[in-house]
């Protein structure tokens, strides 16, 4: 496996070569637990039925469509730097008739092109370990975010179960590169993937990465016995 001059551009190019089949794998990986994750990630941002919000390494924009599903008025804004994954969220977005209220940029989570204070809640799924230097993405959520709004971020974290935990730790190891090569067409894109999960903060410290950033009441909510977790911030 080759890799690029910078993180960046390592991940830029493996989802790209995995965009066509993201959201299968996704599904197959994840036994389908995905869909429930993310709906709980959506319902930490309160009640609402209005408002703009923001949903930075959306992918193909599924954070992004549940949060608009909601919205009788407003909009989301569905960042990501890959734009073969944002390519196949737009047909995604068009298939289910929410091109008015979801849109799609093309930007870097580290240097939101976005002014201060101006969205009602911001969230990021399975993506914020990808970016290079985490605790930028997070003071970038900060900035843009109205005060007395959420953040919120799902992401793959460490089960606290020491009986669990190694069956998982195998899972990642040994099972998800072969399925994600399998049917996403890149063994190494999905080995990639196993070592970005296990070398990710676990819950207490990227807990404390949204307080460094800014975010004040920061709690978490382990799901599917610790698998993912859910952080929620307020600024």
């Amino acid at each position: 496996m080759v890799r690029t001059d910078s993180k960046q551009e390592y991940i830029q190019s493996t989802f790209s070569k995995i965009a066509k089949s993201y959201d299968l794998t996704n599904s197959l990986l994840s036994f389908g637990l995905h869909h429930s994750w993310k709906n709980f990630a959506v319902s930490q941002l309160g009640d609402f039925s209005e408002g703009k919000f923001l949903d930075i390494c959306s992918g193909t924009g599924d954070l992004a469509m549940k949060i608009a599903e909601k919205l009788s008025k407003g909009e989301v804004r569905a960042l990501d730097f890959c734009s073969e994954m944002i390519e196949f969220g737009k047909m995604k977005i068009a298939k289910h008739g929410l091109e008015d209220k979801v849109k799609f940029v093309l930007g870097n989570a580290e240097e939101i092109p976005f002014e201060n204070d101006i969205f009602d809640g911001v969230t990021v799924g399975f993506g914020v370990r990808n970016v290079e230097h985490i605790d930028k993405a997070f003071s970038e959520m900060y900035r843009v975010l109205k005060r007395g709004k959420r953040a919120v971020c799902l992401e793959f974290s460490s089960p606290p179960s020491p009986f669990f935990k190694p069956f998982y730790l195998f899972y990642l190891s040994n099972i998800l590169p072969i399925i994600g090569g399998l049917f996403g067409g890149d063994f190494d894109s999905y080995k990639y993937l196993s070592t970005s999960i296990k070398k990710f903060p676990n819950q207490e410290r990227l807990k404390e990465i949204m307080e460094e950033s800014g975010f004040k009441d920061v709690k978490y909510y382990n799901l599917t016995l610790g698998i993912v977790a859910v952080h929620v911030g307020v600024k």
